[in-house]
């Protein structure tokens, strides 16, 4: 193939006139569900293909490293005079990140030019920054998406996280980004997980590296032990005006270019790494929080109910007498109930915020799903089966609403005729038993009995996150960890809880060595 020279050999807009001339590409662009994919050349399916995701906080440089890497794939030199931008320069306001959603970049038909593969960049937005969390996590939901299509992306031979050299530790929002992407992935993908150091002056980044070790951030390492890491300087497109810039800007192209090359055979040397395991991680992840949010509000109404028999022993140790000489003596309580509230609702992509529910059990089994049309696509079903709901229903039970079920209660009053009517007793066996006491005790103890299971399957649930997932002890995974440890102890399960504890300590010690 011959060396890519001025002007540009793709369809582009000139952007500076150099040197080096700058040229904005406009390559093709589909979608692959809610994602843009940006294709450069034709896929040639029996050349060996590599592909990196990049993950970094707002004004890390990622766009200027995902542009660096597509003119080194293509080949150009620096005596070229000539610098290419893939990534679209969307003119923004300070406060909102220049990249907007996940973005795959395909760079085809180089392959013997400087890379011996074709290239396929996974660039993530700038995780982290001013429109809030909820945001982040539509990123997660949009890798999700990647992952599962038939047309998207089902192996990874690297992951790069992308820091600036002067970074000396990793802010909350910064431990927050590697965190929230991190937890996505298997065990197997450690070894995959580079550092790529922009803004750098050729140097050790020993601030980065540092950074990396007290936050324990888990990734591939090398013979001296510390995080595998490359360099890179971000002025490869600066103009150069005078002898004095040449030289200075040869300099840092030349150090770049020799980085791009270890970044190069890494890639050569790696194994793909499948993300069947990440989607098991994801799908597990789903069905944890799931399973909690559905346990909290069951324990809301147990406690509701418990509430309601002790004000109905209460009133009937009180008024013992006069309820059996009076059929139509009165008893007031609080009544648990059943109502819907509509609920934030949203586009995701090309997927709306909803809540799956089970209409025979009456009961939220997914709050904030935002990964499916219907129940067949959501991911707390196993075998058509929900997970969740007390029953475990067929899908065909469920619907996706934008309302969500809520526990109240409302006071009520009742006859004693009314009362024995109320739960099929016959006045004799009304009079030898406590009335519906006896029926409320029994629905008590199923109920406590349910709640006990559902504990133990949201227990066995983070055991099996902690087995597989890269990083459990994420703050996106443990939300509610300490709600379950409260009822655990409730419960009595102590060595579960022992075990939790464990956990928890652990994710203290690893948000204070990140400090």
């Amino acid at each position: 193939m011959e060396k890519v020279l001025s002007p540009s050999p793709w369809p582009s807009v000139q952007i500076h006139r150099g040197p080096p001339a700058v040229y904005q590409l406009m390559p093709k662009k589909e979608m692959i569900g809610t994602l843009t994919r940006v294709t450069v050349g034709e896929k040639d399916e029996t050349k060996l293909n590599k592909t990196i995701l990049l993950v970094g906080e707002t004004g890390a440089g990622k766009s200027t490293l995902i542009n660096a890497l597509f003119n080194y794939a293509v080949g150009v030199k620096f005596e070229d005079e000539v610098w290419f931008h893939i990534v679209k320069d969307e003119k923004r306001s300070q406060t909102e990140s220049q990249t907007s959603d996940v973005i795959v970049y395909q760079i085809f038909g180089f392959e013997g030019q400087t890379l011996p593969f074709s290239l396929t960049i996974i660039d993530t937005p700038g995780f982290g920054d001013t429109r809030s969390q909820e945001k982040d996590k539509v990123v997660s939901q949009r890798l999700i998406d990647l992952f599962q299509s038939d047309d998207g992306v089902h192996e990874l031979h690297a992951v790069g996280l992308v820091m600036k050299a002067s970074e000396n530790r990793l802010s909350d929002r910064m431990k927050y980004v590697f965190d929230s992407v991190m937890s996505l992935f298997g065990k197997g993908l450690e070894k995959n997980i580079v550092a790529l150091v922009t803004h750098s002056d050729g140097g050790t980044p020993e601030n980065v590296l540092q950074a990396l070790k007290a936050a324990n951030i888990k990734c591939s390492k090398d013979e001296n032990n510390h995080p595998v890491h490359f360099l890179f300087n971000n002025q490869q497109n600066k103009q150069r005006n005078t002898e004095r810039d040449q030289r200075r800007l040869k300099d840092f192209w030349d150090f770049t270019d020799e980085e791009m090359g270890c970044l190069r055979d890494f890639l050569k040397k790696m194994k793909p790494q499948s993300l069947i395991k990440t989607m098991e991680v994801l799908n597990e992840r789903i069905r944890l929080t799931a399973c909690i949010q559905n346990l909290q509000e069951r324990i809301k109404e147990t406690e509701l109910k418990k509430n309601k028999l002790t004000n109905i022993i209460k009133l009937y140790n009180e008024h013992k007498e006069e309820m059996r000489k009076n059929e139509n003596f009165t008893i007031k309580y609080s009544e648990v109930y059943k109502d819907k509230e509509p609920v934030k609702s949203g586009w995701h992509g090309a997927m709306y915020e909803g809540t799956m529910i089970c209409n025979d059990c009456e009961e939220n089994c997914h709050l904030g799903c935002t990964n499916a049309w219907t129940p067949k696509q959501c991911k707390i079903f196993k075998k058509s089966h929900c997970t969740v709901c007390r029953n475990k229903c067929h899908r065909d039970c469920h619907s996706k609403v934008t309302w969500k079920y809520v526990t109240k209660t409302r006071i009520v009053q009742d006859t004693n005729h009314d009362m024995k009517a109320k739960y099929n007793f016959s006045k004799e066996n009304f009079e030898k038993t406590s009335g519906p006491l006896d029926v409320l005790k029994s629905e008590m103890t199923k109920l406590t009995t349910e709640l006990s299971l559902l504990l133990d399957e949201a227990y066995d649930s983070v055991i099996k996150l902690e087995q597989i997932a890269l990083k459990v002890d994420s703050l996106v995974t443990f939300d509610n960890l300490g709600f379950l440890i409260k009822k655990m102890k409730e419960n009595g399960d102590e060595e579960k809880v022992k075990v939790l504890e464990k956990l928890k300590i652990k994710i203290k010690s690893v948000d204070h060595n990140s400090t």
